[in-house]
């Protein structure tokens, strides 16, 4: 079971194949950890065989012969080497399945798991484990467990069950400690998310800007939704899908949040000066932060966005947390393009994304 996991880690590992003696070569010299596993580098004035990302000095070039499997490295007498330990999965394999186990640890746990604990299971230091696990899934083990609580308490009220089940199925050891977290978990009270959003009420206009039509709603906690479209029915439907049971009124007063949402679109650096109300998974809250912090005028790659959490393979996690942005412009998702320098798509419509693009640019060059 092991070395089935292994080889499918190892298959899902990228490219280059590291096939001929140069590039694996210089996958030694630059101790590239990924292609650990795709061969083994022997040392004959040792006797030594190491993985290619082996922290231990490069032996000359000619007395270093590869082969593609540990077996085969053994077979041909070569002992592992006690640094980088080739005899075990690759590292990226072990500290995977490491945080993987700490998860499943998390999900399952009725009490919460105290960063102390999770460590001491994995068998590594706190400070170690907090590292590893935000580098590997992206938050912290304390978001993690705080996300993971959230979906039970989503799951238990959306399935019918009572708010007092739902206390203690998520983990909660008291009902005040539920009610402290429950506006950052559900956007609203307990019994109206079970409802549906029954006796939710939520404002909203919508009116005509430089992109099209633009519909804006908003909860007590603040702008819950901007939305851009070419017709305000079908935004409305839209947020009309989000709370199906929630009372959506459309409000004379909240013109002037309107206002200044268009205003915000269409002088870029203007800013809203609006109180958001963004909800979202932890995941997503991290990459909706790092949207917010592209200055105007400037773009980053979704593989940039993955990078800067920690997490350089979330390429397509990144792109779905920007497709799920429900706050056009006050979150800039538009500001994130392929790494190519592509558009790549924009959940309302490339065209507003290019002009948006270009109206920063001309307002970022400005004195």
């Amino acid at each position: 079971m092991g070395d089935e996991r292994e080889r499918s880690a190892m298959n899902a590992l990228s490219e280059p194949l590291y096939v001929t003696h140069a590039q694996r070569w210089e996958a030694v010299r630059t101790r590239d950890a990924a292609a650990d596993g795709r061969f083994f580098c022997c040392v004959l004035s040792t006797g030594i065989f190491c993985y290619p990302s082996c922290s231990a000095r490069p032996a000359r070039p000619e007395n270093v012969v590869f082969h593609t499997d540990r077996e085969a490295a053994i077979a041909a007498g070569f002992r592992a080497c006690k640094r980088c330990r080739p005899e075990l999965p690759p590292r990226a394999v072990r500290e995977a399945d490491l945080v993987a186990r700490a998860c499943r640890s998390i999900e399952a746990a009725e009490q919460g798991l105290s960063l102390d604990e999770l460590a001491d299971a994995a068998g590594v230091s706190p400070f170690h484990f907090h590292r590893l696990f935000r580098r590997i899934v992206g938050v912290t083990p304390k978001a993690y467990a705080a996300d993971q609580r959230a979906g039970r308490v989503r799951r238990e009220l959306a399935g019918g069950g009572s708010v007092t089940s739902a206390i203690y199925d998520a983990g909660f050891n008291s009902s005040g400690r539920f009610y402290e977290a429950a506006g950052d978990m559900l956007g609203m009270t307990p019994s109206a998310f079970r409802a549906g959003g029954a006796g939710e009420r939520i404002g909203f206009a919508s009116g005509a800007c430089s992109l099209g039509c633009v519909l804006v709603a908003a909860t007590a906690r603040g702008v819950c939704a901007i939305l851009l479209g070419d017709d305000a029915e079908v935004l409305e439907g839209d947020l009309r899908q989000r709370f199906p049971r929630a009372t959506l009124q459309s409000d004379a007063g909240f013109g002037a949040w309107l206002d200044a949402v268009i205003a915000g679109i269409d002088i870029p650096g203007r800013g809203f000066g609006l109180p958001l109300d963004i909800r979202g998974t932890a995941f997503q809250r991290l990459v909706w932060e790092q949207l917010r912090a592209i200055p105007l005028g400037e773009t980053r790659s979704y593989r940039e966005i993955a990078e800067r959490l920690g997490q350089p393979r979330a390429v397509r996690a990144v792109a779905g947390a920007c497709k799920a942005n429900p706050l056009a412009v006050a979150v800039p998702c538009h500001r994130v393009i392929g790494s190519d320098g592509a558009l790549t798509g924009y959940r309302w419509g490339v065209a507003r994304k290019q002009a948006l693009l270009a109206r920063e640019r001309k307002a970022g060059a400005e004195p």
